[in-house]
Formats: C-alpha cells, sequence, structure tokens
C-alpha cells in the first residue's frame, strides 16, 4: 500500500517535469476509470431526445412553409381566379377560427364570474350576437354534407348561392357590398307594408292626441321627410297595449317586421312574436352598452356594422352621417321601457327611411 502511493507520488512528480507518453497516459486513464485523468467529453457529440424533437419539427415546418408557398405561387400564376377564391376561403376559416376561440374566451368568463349577457362590454355582447348567428349559417352546411359524396355538392352550392350559404368572411370585398345591398333591398320591401299597417291601427287608438301624432308621422314619412327624435318617442304609449304592443302586434305585421329585422316571416305566430321580442331585447341591451361605451370608441367599420343591424343601410353613407344616425338611434333606444321595446322594433322603418334620401 506505502508501495503504491510512493509510485503515485514519483509519477505526479515526473508529470510536472516530463510529459508522459501515449502509454503511460492511457494508462493512467484506465486505472482511474477516466474520471479524473481522461480528457473532457465533448458536449456536441450527442443531442437530447427533446432537441431531436424540436429540431424535427422545426424541419417539416420549414418545408411545410416552402411547399406551401410553391403552391400558391403555381395557383396565381396558373388559376388566377380560383387562387383568389382559395385565398379568400382560407383567410375566411382563419378569421372564424379566431371569432370561435374569441366566443369560447367570452363564455368561459361568463361562466367563471356568473356574468349575464347583458351585463358584458358591447364589444363582446356584438360579439356573442353575430358568432350565433354565423355559427347557425355554418352547421347547416354541415348538416346537408353529412350523406356520403355530399361535400363536393356543397362546395359546388357554395360557389353558386356565396350570400346564401356563406357567412360574410367568405366573401369578396366587391361581394360584401353587393349581398349588403340586396339584403337591404329587400327588407326595405315590407316598410311600405309596415307603414301601412301602422296607418290601419290609427282608428283603433283610444287617445286623440296619440291618434294625430302617428298620422302626422306617417304623413311625414310618406313625404320623404326624416322624422325628429321627439316626434317617435311622442309615441310611446302607442306602443305598450292595443294595438301596437309586442304582444298585440298582427300575424301579418309580426311578419313584415320579421321581414325588416332580416328574420324568417315562415314560422307560426307564437314563433315569430317570441323571435321578435328575443331580437329587439338584444338589440335594446346592445344600445344600452354602446350609450355606455361611447360613439366615438367605435372605429368606423364597427359603426356602420352597427347601423346596419338596426336599419339603416350605412355601406353609401359617410362615416360621420352614420355617427349622427347611430345618435339618434341611442337616443330613442335609452329612453324606451321594456313595455315599449315595439316602438323600437318599428323604429327600424321610422327612422332609417328617408335619412338623407335614402329612400327610393
Amino acid at each position: 500500500m506505502a508501495l503504491s502511493r510512493v509510485c503515485w507520488a514519483r509519477t505526479a512528480l515526473w508529470g510536472s517535469v516530463v510529459t508522459p507518453g501515449p502509454l503511460i497516459t492511457r494508462r493512467l486513464q484506465l486505472g482511474r476509470s477516466g474520471l479524473t485523468w481522461g480528457a473532457p467529453r465533448s458536449s456536441k457529440l450527442h443531442l437530447s431526445p427533446k432537441a431531436d424533437v424540436k429540431s424535427l419539427i422545426s424541419y417539416v415546418v420549414t418545408k411545410t412553409k416552402a411547399i406551401n408557398g410553391k403552391y400558391h405561387r403555381f395557383l396565381s400564376r396558373h388559376f388566377p381566379r380560383f387562387y383568389v377564391l382559395y385565398t379568400i376561403f382560407m383567410k375566411g376559416l382563419q378569421m372564424l377560427w379566431a371569432d370561435a376561440k374569441k366566443a369560447r374566451r367570452i363564455k368561459t368568463n361568463m361562466w367563471k364570474h356568473n356574468i349575464k349577457f347583458h351585463q358584458l362590454s358591447y364589444r363582446e355582447m356584438e360579439h356573442l350576437r353575430q358568432f350565433r348567428r354565423d355559427i347557425t349559417k355554418c352547421l347547416f352546411l354541415g348538416i346537408i354534407s353529412i350523406p356520403p359524396f355530399a361535400n363536393y355538392l356543397v362546395f359546388l352550392l357554395m360557389y353558386l348561392f356565396p350570400r346564401q350559404l356563406l357567412i360574410k368572411h367568405f366573401w369578396t370585398p366587391k361581394q360584401q357590398i353587393d349581398f349588403l345591398d340586396i339584403y337591404h333591398g329587400l327588407r326595405k320591401q315590407s316598410h311600405s307594408e309596415i307603414l301601412s299597417n301602422l296607418e290601419m291601427v290609427i282608428p283603433l287608438i283610444s287617445d286623440a292626441g296619440l291618434r294625430w301624432h302617428l298620422t302626422t308621422l306617417c304623413n311625414k314619412i310618406h313625404k320623404g321627410t326624416h322624422p325628429a327624435v321627439h316626434d317617435i318617442l311622442a309615441l310611446r304609449e302607442c306602443f305598450c297595449n292595443h294595438p301596437l304592443g309586442m304582444n298585440q302586434l298582427q300575424t301579418l305585421q309580426m311578419k313584415a317586421l320579421s321581414r325588416a329585422m332580416l328574420l324568417t316571416p315562415h314560422l307560426p305566430p307564437p314563433f315569430l312574436r317570441h323571435r321578435l321580442k328575443t331580437h329587439t331585447t338584444v338589440i335594446h341591451q346592445l344600445d344600452r352598452a354602446l350609450a355606455k361605451l361611447g360613439i366615438g370608441q367605435l372605429t368606423a367599420q364597427e359603426v356602420k356594422s352597427a347601423c346596419y343591424l338596426r336599419g339603416l343601410n350605412s355601406t353609401h353613407i359617410a362615416e360621420d352621417r352614420c355617427r349622427t344616425w347611430l345618435g339618434e338611434w341611442l337616443q330613442i333606444s335609452c329612453s324606451l321601457k321594456e313595455a315599449e321595446l315595439s316602438l323600437l322594433l318599428h323604429n327600424v322603418v321610422l327612422l332609417s327611411t328617408n335619412y338623407l334620401g335614402t329612400r327610393r
């Protein structure tokens, strides 16, 4: 034992003066298992499994992007019209997916904090309302594509009838303007019928002053005059009870009002009444949230969308004019109680028919 220590001491002493040969170095490394005396291992010999997976994923993503870019260039060069539709469709899917994730976050937050719909902010309420309508339209496409090979027919129908089957995410910019004009033309066809029904029920109103106010208002609209806010608010009592209250509306009037709100009129009267109530209540809640937020906080697109929802064809009206009209609407809506919402429903016609000469 003592002899081995002496040998190791001599070796260490000699190593400081004379460089050991390769044989001595190899023996020393073998004698001490290479932990102390061996050369340090290189850190670049092997990657960890996680690094290998990340490297593989990065490679796949890079190659996929390169192939996708070549495919896009091929389509744009050889099939330009199809490429435009393909690009719009892919962007539409991305926007729809983003809307779905945002709607899910809002619903999760409502569930966690026990928040009701009318307690949300204006943008959250409007997002949920619009997403519900969009997803309902998409579900119809999903249902009719369930049978075998029916998806090919669905694609053909989507190409032939984009306005009826697709949501705005999948419309071209030109289609968005054209389709909104078409929809407004459809709801404008019911305006004269709604005004005629109002004139027919004037003799049924018991109060003489209210009869005079409603007659004057109808005459102004027929002459092409845009009514003032106080002219409409003066009729609040007419729309609380018979014959213009929400629960007393006749079937023909409800069908006409449904068309004016871009809702289907092909439902039994109880369902028509319930749907009109629900839709008008949602708009009233949106109005209160918007009044709290302030019209000045809305973007130009948000202002035009809000006006279009409430009956004004805002696609061809300047932004400042839209803000003025929306301010008049909010002034009326925020003054109404729940029992007077029938007036808000008729306001879609009363306030929008002659605004800036939009009547034709």
